[in-house]
């Protein structure tokens, strides 16, 4: 696996549409896309800067993985996502070396991106997200 560049940054937010207000108004950024993942119980959105985007990530559910985590850590940094060229052979190629996988099997992610994600335990307390 070589990822080919930063595919986004995750920051797990408590209220998006504020939140949107602040990275628009405050740092001038354009949100160009909204958008609710229901099977991760999360609504996302998208600004971009340079290549990287950014993706703000709301829980709209009380028992969702970002309501949880800005119960145990707050708001702020949840994931760095990287672009791979295959998601199935990344994860196939991670788990060979060891790595603990949160999916075995990439998954339908935001913006049509097959995605999947390493355990943190295995990547030095980061979450990593893998973006095709």
């Amino acid at each position: 696996m070589k990822p080919t560049h930063i595919e986004h940054i995750g920051i797990a937010v408590k209220d998006l549409q504020a939140s949107i207000k602040f990275y628009e108004d405050i740092l001038g950024l354009k949100c160009y896309g909204v958008e609710e993942v229901k099977d991760q119980k999360v609504k996302t959105a998208f600004f971009k800067v340079g290549q990287t985007k950014i993706e703000l990530l709301e829980s709209t559910e009380p028992d969702g993985p970002i309501a949880k985590f800005i119960e145990k850590k707050g708001e702020g940094i949840h994931h760095i996502a990287f672009a791979v060229d295959d998601v199935e052979a990344s994860l196939k190629g991670m788990e060979s070396k060891g790595v603990q996988l949160i999916d075995k099997q990439p998954r339908k992610g935001a913006e049509e991106m097959s995605i999947a994600f390493l355990h943190p335990k295995s990547t030095g307390g980061v979450l990593i997200e893998l973006c095709e």
